[in-house]
């Protein structure tokens, strides 16, 4: 059986592209009650409990809300642009997820399916350039919007997002040296067992590239603007920063894209280290689709279930990380963010990089297969970076505290 071709693929495409939309949105309206419900539990409260069974449906009640409030447009506002930056602040995080694969091929009677809406041979490239636009709507937010607060807010977000996404591509570099491909079911296909369509061990790149998990996860976090760097929405400084003269439903799509934002960002989490939608401890879910249409392996209906259900469960987790630290630490100052990224960030992930490629190049010099003993050197490597990197060589003194002399 070969994948779908023809007036199926087109049905199927439409078809994907409907259903993982509709479930971005509900995943949307599920992470705004959960995070309220784990920001009730961190600060010793209930969170919402007083609509809907456990306070469940105020999500809807809120979405209602916004929807039947009065919008509200500043004599300053330059109509046009302030119109179209919430789109742009939402429309980045819903299609990244056109090349996140996210479970095993579904097979039918005119053709197995993919579980991606398109697989892109520039997978990884598409993922940074259209990660990328989403700064255009916070600063087109700021700019339009005539206010001196949204100005500052959206300047900003913008330095904020440029400065941490040079760390957020590099950190991704040591995976495409080991990888060899950009293609997001290719990463997934290495970290079950398949090179170059063989069988040779199961390793979540989680493992041997645990430090560029480290510095793509916080360079996630500053690209999504959370805590610890909100700096963007400082309500404290800037009221709330670049959709400070935004109300009803555009002060809710920037909520939106917020959060979708978020969601994108685990589930890239999960596709580059944490296997994707493979199933650990299980072979059977090895399901490797090659560029010729061959596959290796048996997809099934009820694996394609279960897989989407393991990649949905790592996401759910990466998700709850994000809210866990939101509401555990506090924000940088605004010369702390910058000092990290363009100070620390940057030359950390450069020597990362190089020192992955020498290790890489050593291990395949002296003829090490890819498998366990690969992934254990690299292991190692990343763990002794681990430690002279947090142990020896910040120690406080590019990242300072409010009372550290200079």
């Amino acid at each position: 059986m070969g994948p779908v071709t023809g007036g199926a693929f087109v049905v199927a495409t439409i078809i994907k592209v409907a259903v993982f939309f509709t479930v971005m949105m509900l995943s949307v309206m599920l992470a705004t009650i959960v995070e309220r419900k784990i920001a009730g539990f961190i600060q010793d409260r209930s969170g919402p409990n007083r609509v809907g069974p456990w306070g469940a449906l105020q999500v809807i009640a809120d979405g209602i809300k916004n929807i039947i409030k009065e919008e509200t447009m500043p004599a300053q506002a330059i109509r046009q642009f302030f119109v179209l930056a919430p789109v742009l602040a939402i429309l980045p995080a819903t299609i990244l997820f056109a090349v996140i694969p996210f479970g095993s091929p579904l097979p039918t009677q005119w053709g197995f399916v993919e579980m991606i809406v398109a697989d892109a041979s520039i997978g990884f490239l598409y993922i940074l350039a259209i990660g990328s636009i989403g700064v255009y709507g916070i600063a087109m937010a700021g700019w339009s919007s005539g206010s001196k607060y949204s100005l500052l807010g959206g300047l900003r977000g913008s330095a904020q997002m440029i400065s941490y996404e040079v760390a957020l591509a590099l950190s991704l570099v040591p995976l495409i040296l080991l990888v060899g491909d950009v293609r997001a079911p290719e990463i997934v296909s290495m970290q079950q067992g398949f090179t170059a369509g063989a069988p040779t061990y199961s390793m979540w790149f989680v493992f041997p590239l645990f430090l560029g998990l480290f510095f793509f996860f916080v360079s996630g976090l500053a690209e999504t603007n959370r805590l610890p760097f909100d700096l963007p929405e400082a309500e404290a400084e800037l009221v709330t920063g670049y959709h400070t003269e935004y109300s009803a439903m555009k002060f809710s799509m920037f909520m939106i894209g917020e959060f979708a934002h978020v969601i994108t960002v685990a589930a890239l989490v999960t596709v580059f280290f944490l296997g994707g939608w493979d199933i650990p401890f299980w072979a059977g879910d090895n399901i490797r689709v090659l560029s010729d249409g061959t596959v290796i392996g048996e997809p099934t209906g009820w694996k394609t279930i279960l897989t989407l259900g393991s990649f949905s469960i790592k996401t759910s987790l990466v998700v709850v990380v994000f809210m866990w630290i939101r509401w555990t630490l506090p924000r940088f100052r605004y010369d702390q963010l910058m000092d990290l990224g363009w100070k620390f960030m940057l030359e950390a992930v450069t020597v990362y990089i190089l020192v992955i490629a020498f290790v890489i190049l050593g291990i395949e010099a002296v003829g090490i297969p890819v498998g366990i003993w690969y992934a254990l050197i690299l292991f190692v490597v990343n763990l002794l970076l681990a430690l002279m990197l947090f142990f020896m060589i910040d120690r406080g003194a590019i990242i300072r505290g409010a009372a550290r002399k200079i």
